[in-house]
C-alpha cells in the first residue's frame, strides 16, 4: 500500500513554500520556485517513504502554517512540529546540527563540519544542507560561507538574505 504525502501551498513573505505531511509528521517545507529542484525533492520523498504526493490538508498542515505565520510575524523563534526527514544517516546528523543553531545566529559550513566532528567534510555538509526538504523548520538558511557571504539556498539568495534579516530584526514582514 502506498502512503499519501498530503501537500498544500503556503505563501510566505519571502516566497512560496510547499508544505507536506505524512501521517502525523511534517516531511516537506520546500520552496516552489525551481521546478527542477521541486521534481527532484518530490521524487526523493516519494521513493524514500513509498508514497505518492497529493494535494490535501491535515490538522498538522494547518498547525505548521500557523507556526510559519508566527515566525514571519516575529512571534515565534522555534517550532514544535513533529518532523520526518528523508535522508541518509549522515544527512540526518547534519540536519540535527542545524536545529541547534539559535534563531538569528549563523555558522559557517566549516564550523558546522567541525561541530559534527568531521572538519574535512565541508562539502558533504554543504550537500546535506542542500538536500534539506524542511526549509525554515530545519534552518539551513543559518549556514553561510566562512567569509560570511551567503552560500546557495533552495529558495534563492534573496530569500536567505530576507530570512536572516527577519531573524535579526532588520526587516519588516508583509505577512
Amino acid at each position: 500500500m502506498t502512503a499519501e504525502l498530503l501537500t498544500r501551498r503556503y505563501s510566505s513573505p519571502v516566497g512560496e513554500l510547499l508544505i507536506g505531511t505524512l501521517g502525523e509528521r511534517l516531511c516537506l517545507c520546500d520552496w516552489s520556485m525551481d521546478a527542477q529542484r521541486r521534481r527532484r525533492v518530490d521524487t526523493r520523498l516519494c521513493r524514500f517513504f513509498s508514497a505518492r504526493i497529493i494535494e490535501g490538508e491535515t490538522a498538522l498542515t494547518a498547525t505548521a502554517m500557523r507556526q510559519l505565520d508566527d515566525y514571519f510575524a516575529r512571534r515565534r523563534r522555534t517550532f514544535d512540529i513533529p518532523l520526518l526527514t528523508a535522508g541518509t544517516p549522515f544527512q540526518r546528523r547534519v540536519w540535527e546540527q542545524l536545529l541547534r543553531i539559535e534563531y538569528g545566529q549563523t555558522v559557517s559550513y566549516a564550523a558546522e563540519a567541525r561541530l559534527l566532528g568531521m572538519p574535512a567534510a565541508v562539502r558533504a555538509v554543504a550537500s546535506a544542507n542542500a538536500a534539506n526538504a524542511l526549509s525554515v523548520f530545519i534552518p539551513c538558511h543559518r549556514v553561510v560561507a566562512s567569509d560570511g557571504t551567503l552560500g546557495g539556498y533552495a529558495g534563492g539568495l534573496e530569500a536567505k538574505r530576507r530570512l536572516l534579516a527577519l531573524e535579526r530584526g532588520e526587516e519588516p514582514t508583509n505577512h
